[in-house]
């Protein structure tokens, strides 16, 4: 395992998160703005795949140039406002996690075990005495 990839990856996710974040406070913005601009960008980001928001901001680019600036602007703002908190957030959360579901596992082992155990006492095999 490359830790390096793996960061790599978690950040063009991340990047890729936060552009979807960022148009959709533009969309909510021009909701009260400018309708029909809030319409087409709607519309736009529904036939792109916003999830490669690379690939989704260089078609942006021919199609409208001031909203792809204004969501560079967005999503660089948000990126400066969430990167602050996201390392002790992102670890806290994966602890509270583990720890919740390592309680749920064990509650369930321990579960497991205990009705096998009494669910039926073992029967004593029939000696020839036992007819008698």
């Amino acid at each position: 395992m490359s830790f390096k990839k793996v960061a790599q990856d978690t950040a063009a996710v991340l990047q890729s998160y936060l552009t979807y974040q960022a148009v959709r406070t533009i969309i909510n913005q021009l909701s009260e703005t400018n309708p029909r601009q809030a319409i087409w960008l709607s519309q736009y980001s529904d036939r792109q795949k916003i999830q490669d928001s690379e690939t989704y901001l260089e078609g942006l680019m021919s199609e409208n140039k001031e909203l792809l600036l204004r969501i560079l602007t967005v999503r660089k703002h948000l990126a400066e406002q969430v990167l602050e908190f996201l390392p002790e957030m992102v670890s806290t959360g994966i602890e509270k996690s583990n720890i919740e579901h390592r309680r749920n596992l064990l509650e369930r082992l321990t579960q497991t075990q205990t009705s096998s155990t009494t669910s039926s006492p073992p029967e004593t095999p029939k000696t020839d005495l036992d007819s008698n």
